[in-house]
């Protein structure tokens, strides 16, 4: 649809930025913080998350980047096992302290501090004893919450209860270190990560009573690779299995029929005790957290032992699954030089797609453009590429404003160069540079971009100029 007139993006829009805590604090030993699942990343050639982006120990000058580029909000994840060493035992008072000065200090600014509870980083101790597969994690992660609210609910606002649960059921290997799970036992991890989360939004409701709670899952909308009636049917069910099921869950508080179908199919039904699901439909979100880097493509299935392409793949990587669907190619879409599809008018696809399904208030919680930046000889770097990618992005957001949807902030991935979990620092993603290598960690000087400067007034005049 064509508008005569765009909508203008909303006075109080949440122009963000956004980070993780295992991929950019480091001090991974320090202060009483216990170790997590990714503790345990030691690749040979690239960065581990040790000491990352150092950003525990330069969150002050960090804070005050963010005010001078202009931030509205900042969404970031809270280390659990920096909270609670060990998951469910005695609360670090250490690591209360950092982000009470941390939200504070965002506070002082006017940056919104945008939470996100889980981001990947399960402490260790609780892997050890069954993880997300052991109901007691559910009970762990509730009493994380309570900690959470009670020290922080006064200033914090905006709370994201589990990043990218759909990518840790569809792509598990690294956060299930030493063996990866089954079908069955990942689906029993999915349900019990909707539990917690349920428990947490109800415990918010309860203890917060001006913030607003919600999931952040990786979302996109996918495209049949033809116009063949069965390539139809095989993104309907990859884009139900892999996204609605998920927000169905944090709108509706239930499973729907076709994800529920896809679970018997696969013998993968979780064990569902008396009292879940009055307490999933309890729980229920206040808006969606949205994580999009791009559409997928999908082609019916074969059903004759080729569907799936044995590939390793992070998250943006479709697979394929036997009798379901295939992974297809898209001619008219462009890719980075990491190989992840650029999609800016998918954007807008997969955000009426949701406004249409859910009617919710949207934050857009990460989307950005990894890429192997280089630090010049003046000491600039010039990312006109990570520009042009926001700016599109940017213009297809309020077209889909334009079109209705009640999308309230964009939290680009992400404010400052941090981990790639893949890709170490060959692949970075920030609008402040951070002047490290995979092994050598230099000064650690930040560096603003040019991207920083561009979005710093893309904020000043609130989107109306790009």
């Amino acid at each position: 649809m064509y508008h005569k007139k765009l909508k203008e993006f909303p006075k109080d829009f949440l122009w963000g930025a956004a980070t993780s805590a295992y991929q950019v604090e480091g001090a991974w030993k320090e202060d009483g913080k216990g170790m997590s699942v990714q503790d345990l990343h030691e690749p040979e050639d690239i960065a581990d998350f040790k000491i990352a982006s150092d950003h525990y120990h330069h969150w002050k000058e960090d804070v005050a980047l963010m005010a001078e580029m202009g931030l509205k909000a900042y969404r970031f994840s809270i280390s659990w096992a920096r909270i609670i060493p060990d998951g469910d035992g005695e609360v670090n008072q250490k690591g209360i302290e950092f982000y009470d000065h941390l939200i504070d200090e965002l506070v002082a600014h006017h940056i919104e501090p945008i939470v996100t509870m889980y981001h990947f980083d399960l402490p260790l101790e609780l892997h050890k004893k069954g993880g997300w597969c052991n109901r007691a994690t559910v009970d762990a992660f509730e009493k994380y919450a309570k900690v959470l609210f009670e020290n922080y609910g006064d200033r914090v606002k905006y709370w994201l209860t589990v990043n990218e649960q759909n990518c840790m059921i569809n792509h598990p290997n690294a956060m299930n270190p030493g063996k990866t799970p089954t079908k069955k036992e990942l689906y029993q991890q999915s349900h019990h990560m909707f539990l917690a989360s349920a428990k947490a939004t109800i415990l918010c409701h309860k203890m917060c009573k001006d913030a607003k709670i919600g999931p952040a899952p990786n979302i996109t909308a996918i495209y049949p690779e033809t116009c063949k009636p069965l390539d139809a049917i095989a993104a309907d069910n990859w884009e139900t299995i892999r996204c609605w099921m998920y927000l169905d869950m944090a709108v509706y508080g239930y499973y729907n029929s076709l994800a529920w179908s896809y679970m018997e199919e696969k013998d993968c039904v979780p064990e569902i005790e008396d009292g879940d699901m009055e307490i999933l439909k309890e729980g229920t979100a206040d808006f969606l957290g949205v994580n999009y880097y791009a559409t997928a493509t999908v082609s019916a299935s074969k059903n004759d032992g080729t569907d799936c392409q044995p590939r390793n793949g992070d998250q943006q990587v479709m697979l394929g699954e036997e009798g379901v669907y295939r992974s297809g190619n898209n001619p008219y879409l462009e890719q980075t030089e990491f190989g992840w599809i650029i999609d800016s008018v998918g954007l807008r696809v997969t955000l009426r797609r949701i406004d249409s399904r859910y009617h919710m208030p949207l934050l857009i919680t990460e989307n950005g453009l990894g890429a192997k930046d280089v630090l010049t000889e003046d000491g600039k770097v010039h990312d006109d590429y990570r520009i042009d990618y926001l700016e599109r992005h940017f213009k297809q957001a309020q077209l889909a404003l334009s079109d209705g949807v009640n999308l309230i902030g964009y939290c680009p991935w992400a404010f400052i160069d941090l981990v790639s979990t893949h890709q170490g620092y060959g692949k970075r993603y920030g609008f402040v540079y951070v002047d490290r290598d995979e092994k050598n960690l230099k000064d650690m000087a930040r560096i603003k971009k040019d991207s920083f400067y561009w979005y710093q007034n893309v904020i000043r005049t609130n989107g109306s100029e790009m």
